[in-house]
């Protein structure tokens, strides 16, 4: 009877405390400010909101109906390149006109977190469409006749995968980012399979709040960038977890050795390299819980030795008084502003510049395009939605964000999909692939000639790709500081 008593005090708490949660979730902090006012070179940083219980807006994924699709910018065509692939993440084309996408989620946990974060987490997760297995397979989408739709989807691999996200491939040899390590195999272009034993590269911090470790290559293929992101939102867990996070990471692939590259960078996605430039750029996901309007997520160029200032401070002088770790001295004289605001929690992921031939820019011009996932601590909503930055001749974004690709939101909290991560195809379309519906959405202008047409078996004529790659391996600039010896 005694037990009984307790078990049944026990259910009475847990209900009161699911019941207050529930409730808190309930009075969210409404936005005051439009998703402009948060974007742009100049974005407005209103006075901060911290927040003990989140704002919390799950848009429930409800799937395209046969025959739907997002809606266009004026001028373009948007039709389905693939579907029924399962929860598909990062795209990459290969020399020959190939697709490969990462067929993956999040890894199990490793249980560390608090048992109610952890249960209140999983239920985010089920709400938004995020709570599928991690399928751990790379395919190949092959579109052998270029009329738009893919043909063939084949598995070229699920051995040695675990959560992986990030691909890259030069000359042989094709590279794949799990959550805690990257491999390279051999891979010829076209074969139906990658075989063989996979060679580790290098180790990367595992799992975390943000697993996905997207990789990008230089030109010559001899250095590979490693995005990883924060293993929680300002350190509240200790800096000591956060070694060689929030940080790009480069492997130098000829002598085997490896650097922080850019740090303080919470959760860096997509990258890609600046045409007019040289430099690496990339898209961030900032700090949460301050807000419906801040932190402003953003793009931005990441100089060898950079650091952002996460977790301490953001946008290059506003500290963040919520993070207890003690600050290194010299930050905020080394601290960077970010070139480009993308909107309060809009969650940009896979970006892209503009490049030869695609079927798009001589409607847009030069810039860059990013797929932005959306927001979960935002009210109302922001992301959900492809866009462009412009960017002038000297290589920096200027003006707000345009869209490209919207209609995701439908209302009543429920998306049709959520876009993820954005390439170019053999014939200079875009596509962009969509993770909770299970599509690969390709969009173009037709009345844009596109890339010239690529040898499949040779792969002699690369898909679109940029002119000029730049070197950022070349030595610290005088005065600047080791993102090492801060992290």
């Amino acid at each position: 009877m005694r037990i009984l008593k307790k078990i049944l005090i026990a259910l009475v708490i847990i209900i009161l405390l699911a019941a207050g949660i529930l409730w808190l979730l309930a009075r969210p902090d409404i936005s005051e400010r439009s998703l402009d006012d948060t974007s742009g070179p100049d974005p407005v940083l209103v006075e901060p909101d911290a927040q003990t219980i989140p704002t919390v807006g799950i848009n429930t994924p409800i799937g395209w109906e046969e025959g739907e699709a997002p809606t266009a910018a004026e001028g373009l065509v948007v039709n389905r390149f693939a579907e029924g692939i399962e929860h598909p993440r990062v795209l990459y084309t290969l020399p020959n006109g190939d697709v490969l996408v990462t067929l993956t989620n999040r890894p199990e946990t490793d249980g560390e977190t608090n048992w109610l974060v952890q249960m209140v987490m999983d239920y985010l997760f089920r709400k938004a469409g995020a709570a599928v297995p991690s399928p751990n397979q790379l395919v190949l989408l092959r579109d052998a006749d270029e009329d738009g739709t893919a043909e063939e989807t084949i598995v070229l691999r699920e051995e040695d995968l675990d959560s992986p996200s990030g691909i890259a491939w030069h000359d042989g040899n094709l590279y794949i980012a799990n959550h805690d390590e990257v491999l390279r195999f051999d891979y010829e272009l076209g074969a139906p399979s990658v075989g063989g034993e996979a060679e580790q590269i290098g180790t990367l911090p595992a799992a975390g709040n943000h697993w996905m470790r997207n990789i990008v290559l230089n030109e010559e293929g001899t250095r590979l960038y490693v995005a990883v992101g924060s293993a929680s939102n300002i350190g509240e867990q200790g800096m000591e977890i956060e070694e060689g996070r929030a940080a790009i990471h480069e492997f130098n692939l000829e002598s085997g050795s490896s650097r922080i590259f850019g740090a303080g960078i919470r959760n860096a996605n997509g990258m890609d390299w600046n045409p007019w430039t040289g430099e690496l750029w990339t898209v961030v996901n900032e700090r949460d819980m301050l807000g419906s309007d801040l932190v402003p997520d953003y793009m931005t160029n990441v100089p060898i030795g950079v650091h952002y200032g996460w977790p301490w401070v953001y946008f290059n002088d506003v500290f963040d008084e919520r993070v207890e770790a003690p600050m290194p001295q010299f930050l905020t004289e080394y601290t960077r502003t970010p070139q480009y605001a993308l909107g309060a929690h809009t969650a940009p992921l896979g970006m892209v510049f503009t490049a030869e031939g695609d079927r798009l820019s001589e409607r847009f011009g030069r810039g860059a395009f990013i797929a932005r996932h959306g927001s979960w601590n935002r009210q109302p909503a922001s992301g959900y939605d492809v866009v462009f930055v412009a960017f002038d001749e000297r290589g920096n974004p200027e003006g707000l964000p345009q869209p490209v690709l919207e209609s995701f939101l439908v209302g009543d909290g429920e998306t049709k999909g959520r876009p993820t991560w954005v390439a170019w195809d053999r014939t200079g379309a875009l596509l962009i692939s969509d993770d909770t519906a299970n599509i690969i959405w390709r969009v173009t202008d037709p009345q844009s000639e596109g890339a010239p047409a690529i040898d499949r078996n040779s792969g002699e004529r690369l898909p679109p790709r940029r002119q000029l790659q730049g070197d950022p391996s070349r030595a610290f600039e005088e005065g600047a500081i080791n993102p090492a010896d801060i992290m």
